[in-house]
This record gives structure tokens, C-alpha cells and sequence, in this order.
């Protein structure tokens, strides 16, 4: 017995998915001539997806799965964070962070 999914629905289906994902991506700059908020609102927006991603780069910088990642993980994403914030090359900030959680688990920290 074969597990495999037949071609014709599954192509129908990537074809869907493919044309929602455009058209959703088309509403944005379509709508938003005639869509307004607030500007307290806006400044809200704005704000949210800063904590969102900063609670994303909290989560992945200090878990992993359900347990804490160790103190090397935080110490290369700190030791990046620090270079992003003093506007160093993007290069250099991911060679550092990831260099830094390297030496550091060399060295036996966790």
C-alpha cells in the first residue's frame, strides 16, 4: 500500500495556497490608501511587533524545547546583540555571537 498523496489535489492545493498568499500579499498596499487608524493605534502596531519580536528572540535565546538553553546561547546572542546595537556589520555580528556560544561551550559552560 502506498502513502503517497495523488498529484492532481495536491498540485490544486499548492495552487490555492499559492494564490491566497498573493492576494493577501496584494490587499496590503491595495488597502491601505482606504484604510485608516489612529495614530494611537498605529503607534500601538508599531510597538507590538517590536515586543513580539523580542519576546521570539527571548524564547529562542534562552530555551530549548521546554528546558533552560544554558548560559552560552544567552552570552552569544548578548555578545551579538550589543555589536548589532553599535552597528556593526551584519557579518561580524553573527561570526561573534556564534564564535562567543562556541568558546564558551569549548571551554565546559553549558
Amino acid at each position: 500500500m502506498s502513502n503517497s498523496v495523488p498529484v492532481a489535489p495536491a498540485l490544486a492545493a499548492m495552487l490555492a495556497l499559492a494564490g491566497g498568499t498573493f492576494l493577501l500579499r496584494l490587499s496590503g498596499p491595495a488597502l491601505r490608501a482606504r484604510v485608516t487608524f489612529p495614530q494611537r493605534a498605529e503607534k500601538l502596531l508599531e510597538v507590538s511587533a517590536v515586543v513580539l519580536l523580542a519576546a521570539l528572540a527571548a524564547t529562542s535565546a534562552l530555551t530549548e524545547g521546554a528546558d533552560f538553553a544554558g548560559v552560552a546561547r544567552p552570552a552569544g546572542v548578548l555578545v551579538g546583540g550589543v555589536l548589532a546595537w553599535r552597528k556593526a556589520p551584519f557579518l561580524l555580528v553573527v561570526l561573534a555571537a556564534a564564535g562567543t556560544a562556541a568558546l564558551l561551550r569549548l571551554a565546559g559552560v553549558p
